[in-house]
């Protein structure tokens, strides 16, 4: 394992995986992650705070913003977050912004989406720590459109329309990214929406990014049969001589998509257990790794046998740690012992940083927390380290 000031990589590490807050900022953590470690306590959370988010003058802003927002997101705006990219990258963490936006339903929407992307391209242009911005799709088209393209229905003429406008915002983006030379990565999305993404992301990344990664498609590795068309994506860079932008995740909609395909009557598109996920979650960590020179990756995970399979098998085939091609990510505010043991030892990692209007990013910041306390056990796992670092600080008593 490599080693850097004679330290070796260890993700147990909380000293440097926390050496970014204040005992001040690391109490607060501490008793945030003691609440949402209590799944009938989120549940209650949850409810009032999408309730106070909507509530008239936003006058519960300030306490979301105190709390379980200073924890996950940057700021609710592009000025807001430049303290947390200044912050990151003291301890040589780059950061990936994340418009907090989805799932919009006007044209007027769609284009204010549009122009905060552009926006956001150009605020990561003018920080060399900030490589990249991520958008979700669904902030540029109708939820319906997606449905019915996802289904092999045809689209009405509205839609149509729709779809053609929609495709024209990405391209315009693609576009922006290409120009000044920042990556974008999209997002993936619900099963049952996510084809025409993934056609469309398909079809643009050959022109994009033939010098370069420029768009990243996601891969959610929870699902059935993406580490084949993982491959397919491979043999077709192979082709058309472009690199492949492979973002690696394991997945977010796990209880909606059972319960969907469940009413539906359609088979289960997720993995049967969560063995099942992490082998293909690190056989495609392991191809991508294999195929670096056509192939790059980012490693979104909180995950550190996942992680740490990656920091091997570069090891192995003598790879640099900074191998521009082989990423690390974690989201803001999780799994900091990733995260800073990584950058510390020269590893290209990146945090991935929401940010946006308080009412905007509530699904989001419900999502994480849900997701993460009743499935992956991940507040659990974050509660240990802190936890383990108030101790070490003398903090709490052992």
């Amino acid at each position: 394992m490599e080693e850097t000031d004679g330290q070796t990589l260890d993700f147990s590490n909380t000293e440097l995986a926390f050496s970014h807050k204040s005992d001040r900022e690391l109490k607060k953590t501490y008793w945030l992650f003691r609440f949402m470690n209590q799944p009938a306590m989120v549940r209650i959370g949850n409810v009032l705070g999408n309730f106070a988010a909507r509530f008239p003058l936003r006058l519960f802003d300030p306490l979301i913003k105190e709390t379980i927002f200073y924890q996950f997101c940057g700021g609710t705006s592009l000025l807001e977050c430049q303290h947390v990219v200044d912050r990151l990258y003291t301890k040589r963490a780059l950061t990936i912004l994340d418009f907090g936006v989805e799932a919009k339903d006007t044209e007027d929407d769609f284009n204010r989406t549009l122009e905060e992307s552009l926006r956001a391209l150009e605020f990561a242009a003018s920080n060399p720590n900030v490589p990249g911005i991520s958008t979700k799709l669904t902030g540029y088209v109708p939820t319906v459109v997606l449905e019915k393209l996802h289904a092999g229905e045809v689209l009405s003429a509205h839609e149509q329309i729709a779809w053609e406008r929609f495709e024209e915002r990405f391209v315009s983006l693609c576009n922006k990214a290409q120009e000044l030379g920042v990556s974008l990565f999209v997002d993936a999305e619900e099963s049952w929406i996510q084809d025409p993404i993934d056609r469309l992301v398909d079809k643009y990344m050959p022109f994009y990014n033939k010098e370069k990664p420029i768009v990243y498609n996601t891969y959610q590795l929870y699902r059935k049969g993406r580490l084949e068309y993982l491959k397919n994506g491979y043999e077709k860079a192979e082709a058309e001589q472009f690199i492949l932008g492979a973002k690696l995740v394991r997945g977010a909609y796990m209880e909606k998509e059972r319960q969907r395909a469940k009413e539906k009557g359609y088979e289960d598109p997720i993995l049967p257990n969560k063995e099942a996920t992490d082998r293909q979650y690190d056989d495609c960590v392991r191809f991508c790794v294999e195929h670096c020179d056509r192939v790059s990756l980012v490693n979104s995970t909180h995950n550190s046998a996942s992680t740490k399979l990656q920091t091997e098998l570069m090891a192995a085939r003598n790879l640099p740690n900074d191998h521009p091609h082989l990423n690390f990510s974690q989201l803001l505010g999780m799994s900091d012992n990733l995260t800073f043991n990584l950058a510390h030892h020269g590893y290209c990692v990146a945090k991935y940083v929401p940010y946006g209007p308080v009412r905007e990013v509530m699904p989001y910041l419900t999502r994480r927390a849900t997701e993460n306390t009743s499935i992956t056990g991940d507040m659990s796992r974050e509660l240990k380290l802190l936890h383990t670092e108030m101790v070490r600080r003398g903090l709490l008593k052992a």
